[in-house]
């Protein structure tokens, strides 16, 4: 099972840029896509982007569509999240999470369709 580590959080004024990391362990790496998620306090976890297993396909929450890019370096075991124009309503928990159906090319947004989670990485986005 894909072991991940988020980094890359911290503290950003509204209409700048951040770049979120996710670090994996463990060769299904490139087997299969990986997505990234937000959750604010009180709230539940949603959707925020996805990859294909290549990094050819992606989706995006139209929340976040022509801000934010999600891409993958299958060499470096790693997916990123590149986010620009951030916004207040941006602030929250950022979690990478790894896709369960391995050699799959479909993308979910369901919390249910991945099977292992980064611990998280925290967000804030101020005036």
């Amino acid at each position: 099972q894909v072991q991940l580590v988020e980094s890359g959080g911290g503290l950003v004024q509204a209409g700048g840029s951040q770049r979120l990391s996710c670090a994996a362990s463990g060769r299904a790496f490139s087997s299969v896509a990986m997505g990234w998620f937000r959750q604010e306090p009180g709230k539940e976890r949603e959707f925020v982007a996805a990859i294909t297993r290549s990094g050819r396909n992606t989706y995006y929450a139209d929340s976040v569509k022509g801000r934010f890019t999600i891409s993958r370096d299958n060499a470096k075991n790693t997916v990123y999240l590149q986010m620009n124009d951030l916004k207040v309503e941006d602030t929250a928990v950022y979690y990478c999470a790894a896709d369960r159906r391995f050699l799959s090319n479909m993308l979910s947004v369901r919390t249910d369709d991945y099977n292992a989670w980064g611990q998280g990485t925290l967000v804030t986005v101020s005036t």
